[in-house]
């Protein structure tokens, strides 16, 4: 096989900005991924005439200029705001919290009304030290927006009930006293016109390419193929789990055509009480405004990890944290290997913060 300078293992964000970086410096790439396709998480694919985001919404938003202006070389981005809603049984609420949403719950108007509402709903429980996630919301939003709007949701989301799940889950809930439904408060937000998948394809022009090769099959072959490797898997998974097994959140996704041209109205509905199984629905066209006749959505039901699924959101607790950083260890201690991502790095990463992980990646690699 043909040499390289770096085996670049993934073809997400993080893999496809190292080799764009890598061969703007005249580096010799070859980038795998044991999927069938690039663009790891973001990838969209093509539905109906429609950019579907296969492996749940991704929208691109950031603070950081710089980051905004690098993802800007590679695509147009449009004016998407992020603005969700929930529904809890018959009742429609905006999202984030905000005067709309607590207009809606409780025919305020003020924000001061607002206020004192949830000040003295809180008082009421008299919580002053929060043992358990319920506790910890309760004594932040009150009894009102935690049984609508958050118990039953996030008991979907992590298959437990509330009391039985750490505080540490729920560090603060932020509360928006203005009539705001922008879910973030970045001051650069948009979806990719065309979706994210053109963005890795200009990135990884230049590299070689192999999709559907796993990294562990194909090392066993080509062991000297390149003088390095960027390894954005699983990090316990590198090291065969000497260690332990790091432990996450996984979802699936029922995605479905409907022959209508609007279904729910908004890209993002919050479906927050036990009466449906999943999560959230997805309406992949509104993220980029589309008028095409038919439609598509993303039902997303949070599931239980075990070894072989596909991981997606790392549980930061204590024992998992402590475990990633012995990993660590062993990962500092392995030449010509840079771990990089999601999995590489055992971090739950917005897209913006990946660009930035992996351009320091670069700039310790390559010194500029």
């Amino acid at each position: 096989m043909k040499k390289y300078d770096y085996l670049i293992v993934g073809a997400g964000l993080f893999g496809a900005v190292f080799a764009y970086e890598a061969t703007q410096r005249g580096k010799k790439c070859l980038v795998i991924d044991k999927r069938d396709h690039i663009a790891g998480n973001i990838y969209c694919e093509k539905i109906e005439d429609i950019n579907v985001h296969k492996y749940g919404a991704h929208i691109f938003h950031t603070s950081d200029r710089a980051v905004w202006d690098y993802v800007n070389r590679f695509a147009e981005f449009n004016h998407y705001i992020n603005s969700p809603v929930a529904i809890y049984h018959d009742e429609l609420y905006n999202l984030p919290f905000n005067m709309n949403t607590f207009s809606k719950m409780w025919g305020v108007k003020t924000p001061d009304e607002a206020k004192a509402k949830i000040a003295e709903q809180i008082a009421e429980l008299g919580i002053t030290e929060p043992k358990n996630l319920e506790e910890q919301a309760l004594s932040l939003v009150g009894t009102d927006v935690y049984k609508k709007l958050i118990k039953e949701y996030t008991e979907k989301q992590w298959a437990r009930d509330c009391k039985e799940l750490p505080s540490f889950i729920i560090k603060r809930l932020p509360l928006r006293f203005t009539y705001d439904n922008n879910y973030f408060n970045d001051r650069y937000q948009g979806i990719p016109i065309g979706g994210y998948t053109p963005i890795i394809e200009k990135m990884l022009e230049g590299s070689d390419v192999m999709l559907s090769t796993d990294y562990f099959d194909f090392i066993k072959e080509n062991a000297d193929t390149a003088q390095k490797t960027v390894f954005t898997g699983q990090i316990d998974r590198y090291f065969d789990f000497c260690l332990g097994v790091l432990e996450y959140r996984s979802v699936r996704f029922e995605t479905e055509i409907l022959d209508t041209e609007n279904y729910q109205g908004n890209a993002v509905v919050n479906y927050t009480s036990h009466e449906q199984p999943y999560t959230r629905i997805i309406e992949h066209k509104h993220f980029e405004f589309g008028k095409q006749p038919k439609t598509v959505i993303s039902k997303e039901y949070s599931s239980e990890w075990k070894s072989g699924d596909e991981p997606y959101y790392p549980i930061n607790n204590d024992r998992n944290n402590e475990l990633y950083l012995r990993y660590r260890e062993l990962a500092d201690k392995t030449p010509n290997v840079i771990f990089g991502g999601r999995l590489g790095q055992y971090k739950y990463y917005d897209m913006d913060k990946v660009i930035i992980a992996a351009l320091d990646a670069v700039k310790t690699e390559f010194g500029n």
